[in-house]
């Protein structure tokens, strides 16, 4: 919280502003990746996108489309900026702790270029809460150059049965061992930990399995601590996309639903293991 000054409070001369009356769903966002503490934002006409880094080797993209806001506008092509993400979600969630029962805050955010704060106003019952939150000059983002390579692999699947399976990993494994081929297992995740091996099969005739398009067969291993975060966008998902490149790269598509139906997507990238093999 802090005091405004007047030229922050003239909503109207903003280089970016945005309405939602469900400030729920941009939290809902936001919040699968929240692993780190900084995240990179851009603006642009098409919608708001999120990206959140770690050690080089992961970054997940939340995109949040203009069209989940009643009212979005947008005077530059495009606006960039790091903030601190953790701030921003506590913020987001102050009526949520302690706001009134049943009633949904409206949010708008304001933002007014370089070096500017963004600026939220949450609404609840005629409660205003204003938020100003510090930004900083965005850094380069880390590009994996993943569609230019080629999709070896992809496979479209209920996100409940990845959820299962993902709830018993042996989380004492320093891996995660991803196998997706044309032929049997066609899908399949395994680890090695304290208490041995163990491996799950997700055949393609699975019910579950909506799309599977492998053109080779493909093993690569990917450190545990990293797939980690991946956790937290996949509870919240319907769908989950799993691609991998010709180089073992992985990436991870989750199909969100917020709370006015809309669709949100978040993308999860992650470097193979360095003592992986093909």
């Amino acid at each position: 919280m802090s005091t405004f000054t007047q030229e922050e409070r003239d909503r109207d001369n903003y280089q970016f502003s945005a309405k939602t009356d469900n400030a729920k769903n941009v939290l809902q966002i936001l919040k699968t990746v929240n692993f780190r503490d900084m995240a990179t934002v851009v603006m642009s006409q098409s919608g708001l996108k999120v990206t959140v880094e770690e050690a080089k080797c992961v970054q997940a993209n939340a995109f949040i489309e203009a069209d989940l806001f009643q009212e979005y506008e947008i005077e530059e092509e495009l606006l960039t900026f790091r903030i601190n993400l953790s701030v921003w979600v506590e913020c987001l969630g102050i009526f949520g702790r302690s706001g009134i029962s049943g009633i949904t805050p409206s949010l708008k955010m304001y933002y007014n270029g370089y070096g500017s704060p963004l600026i939220l106003e949450l609404e609840e019952a005629g409660v205003v809460t204003d938020c100003k939150i510090n930004t900083e000059e965005a850094e380069d983002t880390l590009d994996f150059d993943f569609f230019t390579t080629g999709v070896v692999n992809k496979i479209i699947m209920r996100s409940e049965l990845l959820k299962e399976v993902f709830s018993e990993l042996d989380m004492t494994s320093d891996v995660l061992e991803i196998l997706t081929s044309p032929d049997p297992p066609h899908f399949r995740l395994s680890t090695y930990g304290n208490h041995g091996s163990n491996h799950a099969n997700i055949p393609k005739e699975c019910e579950m399995v909506e799309t599977f398009a492998c053109t080779r067969t493909l093993s690569q291993r990917y450190r545990l601590t990293l797939l980690r975060p991946a956790i937290k966008p996949l509870a919240a998902a319907l769908k989950v996309s799993i691609r991998t490149d010709a180089r073992g790269f992985l990436c991870l598509q989750f199909m969100v639903k917020t709370e006015n139906n809309h669709t949100c997507f978040i993308e999860y990238f992650c470097c193979p293991d360095e003592d992986g093999s093909d």
